[in-house]
């Protein structure tokens, strides 16, 4: 029985990683995106740079992503 509620607790730690990680994703692009955007409309060489800062957050979720695999593999 207590194995049941830590598997339970163990997956539930796992799902709020990743959505963590999700969520700090998009809510960091939304204000890059649109800054970006502006850029673009100004200088649209500067498409590559603003492309690397859109992309920057992205390691947001790949990290709640390996952590929710951790926590479920119980690697650690």
């Amino acid at each position: 029985m207590v194995s049941d509620t830590v598997a339970a607790a163990e997956a539930i730690g796992a799902g709020i990683a990743i959505a963590g990680g999700l969520i700090g994703t998009g809510m960091a692009q939304s204000g890059i995106g649109a800054a970006g955007m502006g850029i673009i409309a100004e200088k649209p060489e500067k498409f590559g740079q603003v492309l690397f800062f859109f992309v920057i957050p992205e390691t947001l979720w790949i990290i709640g992503f390996v952590l929710g695999i951790i926590l479920l593999l119980n690697v650690i």
